[in-house]
Formats: structure tokens, sequence, C-alpha cells
């Protein structure tokens, strides 16, 4: 099954993020067709968690896992380094105090 390009793909998700009214701002914009994406989600109380894609070699399933949670600034320095390695990366930040992200949607492993 062919994927969505980065683009496509952060537009939709930014638009099931408007309809559930979670607000979300792209952060950092990546390579159109094929960045990378993370998600930073904050709570609105000093902390955060990065998600980030990860496949899984055997199955090829695709899902989002934790690559870091704490604190919002030690957060934002794994996305600082995460940037330093790949400059085609996306981020996008999510702000939801119930810390919501809608990432375990169907059709959001695509």
């Amino acid at each position: 099954m062919p994927r969505l390009t980065s683009d496509l793909w952060v537009s939709a998700y930014l638009a099931r993020l408007r309809l559930a009214d979670i607000p979300a701002f792209v952060v950092a914009k990546g390579d159109a067709t094929a960045g990378a994406v993370l998600i930073k989600q904050s709570p609105l109380d000093g902390t955060a968690t990065l998600y980030q894609r990860s496949v899984d070699l055997m199955t090829g399933d695709r899902r989002w896992v934790v690559l870091a949670e704490g604190d919002e600034r030690d957060v934002d320095a794994s996305v600082a380094k995460q940037r330093s390695f790949d400059p085609d990366l996306w981020v996008i930040e999510v702000e939801d105090r119930a810390g919501r992200h809608l990432l375990d949607e169907e059709g959001l492993d695509s």
C-alpha cells in the first residue's frame, strides 16, 4: 500500500485535531515528501511527551511510540537533538490539558 506524503499526513492530522478542538501547531516543517514526523504532546503543566512512528521490521506494522517524556525543557532538548540529526524532520506540538493527541485513532499509523 502506498504511503501518504508527509505534508498530506500532517495536514490530515491537524484537521482531525481541529475537529476535536485540540490546538496543534507545526513547530518545524520537514521534507514534504518523506520527512519523518515527531509529535510533542503538552498538557500545559510543564511536562511533555514526544512520540515518533516506529516500524516493526518483522511485520511491517507502524505504530506511535514514546521517544521522550518528562520535563518539557528536556523533551524540547530531545527534539533539538533529533532535528540536528535530521533537518527534514517535521515537529508538531499538540496542546491539550487532558493529554489527548489522537495518535491511537485508526488511520494515523500510515
